[in-house]
């Protein structure tokens, strides 16, 4: 067997807003949209020009989960930690957490070395608090 990575499906309170967030922050556009019919499920599957996908979902009777004020805490935790997407330059990390943090995204981690020599890294939050980490990856 052959296996890529495909997507990740991240649950949302607000699917409109989810789906606006994530498509002006991340860049992404929606791919389509499906509704699992008596289960009050709905979802957006997004994708990124260079082929990563999020599939948001929403259940109108959700319950909220841990949420991690970081990415220290967060691998304390079993389960979900956070969505990582590399940049092309240590630059790139600093420019795209202020664009993050300009669209509302929540600051968990300023940009600062990595625990690789010459790496570059940043956490920030989505509005539901999901961990999104800015690495370079060119060192």
């Amino acid at each position: 067997m052959t296996a890529s990575f495909d997507h990740l499906g991240i649950s949302v309170p607000d699917l409109e807003a989810g789906v606006a967030w994530y498509g002006a922050a991340l860049r992404l556009t929606v791919e389509r949209t499906f509704a699992v019919p008596g289960t009050g499920l709905r979802g957006v599957m997004l994708r990124h020009a260079s082929g990563y996908r999020i599939e948001l979902l929403h259940r109108p009777d959700a319950e909220p989960g841990l949420v991690a004020d970081g990415p220290v805490q967060a691998a304390g935790r079993l389960g979900y930690g956070h969505l990582c997407l590399a940049v092309d330059t240590p630059d790139e990390v600093d420019a795209e957490f202020a664009r993050l943090v300009a669209a509302g995204a929540g600051v968990r981690m300023s940009p600062r070395p990595a625990p690789r020599p010459g790496a570059r890294m940043a956490f920030v939050a989505d509005p539901y608090g999901n961990l999104i980490e800015l690495i370079d990856r060119t060192a």
